[in-house]
């Protein structure tokens, strides 16, 4: 099963490549242009989406910088930290309008705003979360179901 991996570090691919080699293929993109280039250019059973990306730095961020100022009273630096917590959605988005339509599961807990994932995966679907810091094994399980459907 080859996953891509977006994340802004390396934590992901290394915990999945050392706690998860038997039957995956990891490939990591660094920010949402880069999964976009790579997930054009080369099929992918699944993709696995970090949803903060604090270490790109703002011009490398997808989305729109004065929309989310303009959400706090025009400050671009609060913008910024907006689209960088954000960001895995902005990606997943970007992947959806490129014609990605692997499976996604994004790393972040959606246990307290269930409706806020229902409506990512009506609009990007087939979608799945599991929690920050969850165990290689089940984010592996995760992706697995999601790309068996």
């Amino acid at each position: 099963m080859r996953v891509l991996i977006v994340e802004d570090g390396y934590e992901y691919v290394e915990v999945m490549e050392r706690f998860v080699p038997d039957g995956f293929a990891w490939v990591r993109a660094g920010d949402g242009a880069e999964a976009v280039r790579l997930a054009t250019a080369e099929p992918f059973d699944a993709i696995l989406l970090d949803m903060r990306f604090d270490r790109v730095p703002p011009d490398r961020l997808l989305g729109d910088l004065d929309e989310a100022a303009a959400r706090f009273d025009d400050d671009r630096a609060q913008g910024a930290r907006f689209l960088a917590e954000h960001q895995g959605t902005y990606v997943l988005e970007a992947l959806r309008r490129a014609g990605v339509r692997a499976p996604a599961v994004l790393s972040f807990d959606f246990g307290d705003a269930p409706a806020r994932f229902s409506r990512l995966a009506a609009r990007n679907g087939p979608l799945a979360w599991v929690a920050d810091g969850a165990s290689p094994l089940t984010i592996a399980a995760a992706l697995r179901a999601l790309a068996r459907g």
